[in-house]
């Protein structure tokens, strides 16, 4: 009985395919390929902003040391001095043609109140050199000296030459 309540079952669905009767398969399940994966947009979306402007230039210049004559230092009267300040361009800007060194306190003891400021790409070291001539009356004598940029903007460390005329 059991053999034909398997065939009642079979003959309900359409029953079994006839013997030589081809069987249709059908091509293996296959799951499509995974889709490339979409770039994430950033956690902070102030990250998709590009400037629109150019960085602002900061001009700044760091004593770093007297390569000569160091402050306080004895000369004859009217003798030649060779000043040198070695210098760090510790700004953004490079300095060019345009830099300026001026004279803001003091006698210029022969020297141009205004010279070109050595050209010095950012973050480099330079020496700034300027020749003074010493006073030809004993005494102590103070000069002090600043960077300007183009637009005529006094910036950084100012600079000085500290002598003693005996």
């Amino acid at each position: 009985m059991s053999l034909a309540l398997i065939l009642l079952i079979l003959s309900g669905c359409g029953g079994l395919p006839a013997r030589g009767t081809p069987t249709p398969t059908l091509a293996p399940f296959r799951p499509a390929p995974p889709l490339p994966a979409s770039p994430t947009p950033p956690a902070n979306p102030e990250e998709l902003v590009l400037p629109l402007s150019t960085p602002v230039c900061l001009d700044n210049l760091t004593f770093l040391s007297d390569v000569t004559i160091p402050d306080g230092t004895e000369v004859e009267p009217n003798s030649t001095l060779d000043k040198r300040w070695e210098v760090q361009n510790s700004g953004n800007c490079n300095w060019d043609e345009r830099y300026r060194l001026r004279l803001i306190a003091g006698p210029a003891m022969q020297a141009s109140e205004e010279q070109a400021l050595f050209p010095a790409r950012s973050g480099t070291r330079a020496i700034i050199q300027v020749v003074f001539q010493a006073p030809s009356e004993a005494g102590t004598y103070r000069s002090a000296w600043q960077a300007y940029n183009p637009d005529g903007q006094p910036f950084g460390d100012v600079i000085f030459i500290d002598i003693v005329v005996k």
